[in-house]
């Protein structure tokens, strides 16, 4: 059995994504429909090696007959037709941070809470930050072995994080330092060519970033509320890839052996933890990949109970593509998506 797949914000760096890897992985397809904005309606994008789709426009597009909407189109524009989609019975995945913190609306990553899409009574399941998921996929191990209490996370976050302009930016930044051209940030709040801007998303009251909020919060909502989440959240001039450095405190003593195990068998994890020149994974060799790669594994023995590790994965791809079809996969596993679907009948 086949599905109607609609693909919202199709034009964009996360939608060629989506439509990629549902071709990649042979997601069960009918019919497909690519939307974006009416002033992207008629140009063109690629489903897969031989299909070419023409952009149709989101505003005018009727979601009666389908059964999943794949959305990246920008918060504001989820927020109006998310909810019509579901409201036509096409369960949407949403990419945007929009629905992430809804009460009602499963915030999802298969590998770590696959059974909170029977809860999406709304019609619409949200995809967590990219930063989040790479970090609770690799997390959700460690915290059934020893029951994590508190996170501290510094990232080291590619600009394609900000989109296609954010890579843009780098590019042209990096192309003007060496032809000795002036160089204006836009996208970013510094230079991001050659810097480091400690600064993601809008500044909050207590001195945070929104994005680093939005990790404290995602953590819990995906894993356990009662983790305790400090994120100190990093732009780099990385075009793919997001990085973590990672320290947990546990509530059991933990063993380093007993880590290494779970890592090793952990749905989505790769362990490479070799402790010589070039033993860890960074983020330009994970592009590409679907997998989160953990690294630098080790005791923290400034702490009770504590652990350290790094990790990356490509953003574009776990951070938030990939993990939306892999929503869409568990759905069909769960026999949840489409017309006779238990969650149309709550």
């Amino acid at each position: 059995m086949g599905y109607k797949v609609a693909v919202a914000g199709a034009t964009g760096a996360v939608g060629r994504e989506l439509l990629r890897i549902l071709a990649e992985r042979n997601f069960p397809v009918d019919d497909i429909v690519a939307l974006a904005s009416p002033r992207s309606a008629g140009k063109e994008v690629s489903f897969g090696d031989k299909k070419v789709l023409k952009v149709q426009n989101l505003e005018t597009f009727d979601f009666k007959g389908w059964d999943l909407g794949l959305f990246s189109p920008g918060g504001a524009v989820s927020a109006i037709y998310a909810p019509k989609a579901a409201a036509a019975h096409c369960l949407v995945v949403d990419n945007t941070s929009h629905f992430r913190m809804e009460p009602g609306i499963p915030l999802v990553v298969p590998e770590v809470n696959a059974s909170a899409l029977k809860k999406a009574k709304k019609g619409i399941i949200a995809n967590p930050n990219c930063s989040t998921a790479q970090m609770v996929v690799a997390l959700k191990p460690l915290h059934d072995l020893f029951k994590i209490r508190r996170v501290v996370v510094s990232t080291y976050q590619a600009v394609s994080g900000a989109g296609k302009t954010g890579m843009d930016e780098l590019f042209t930044q990096t192309r003007a330092s060496f032809v000795n051209d002036p160089i204006e940030a836009r996208q970013f709040t510094k230079q991001i060519a050659f810097n480091v801007i400690p600064h993601i998303d809008r500044f909050l009251e207590d001195g945070s970033t929104k994005e680093e909020w939005k990790m404290a919060v995602e953590t819990r909502k995906i894993l356990d509320p009662d983790i305790k989440v400090l994120a100190t959240c990093v732009r780099v001039p990385v075009f793919i890839g997001h990085s973590e450095a990672i320290s947990i405190e546990c509530e059991k003593p933990v063993d380093l052996r007993k880590a290494q195990d779970a890592l090793r068998n952990a749905p989505g994890v790769i362990l490479r933890d070799e402790r010589e020149d070039g033993g860890y994974v960074t983020p330009i060799e994970c592009v590409g990949e679907d997998d989160t790669y953990v690294s630098r594994l080790r005791v923290d023995p400034t702490v009770e109970h504590g652990l350290a590790f790094w990790c990356v994965s490509d953003n574009l791809r776990k951070g938030a593509a990939l993990n939306a079809v892999q929503i869409a996969e568990s759905l069909v596993e769960q026999k949840l998506l489409g017309k006779d679907s238990p969650l149309w009948k709550q």
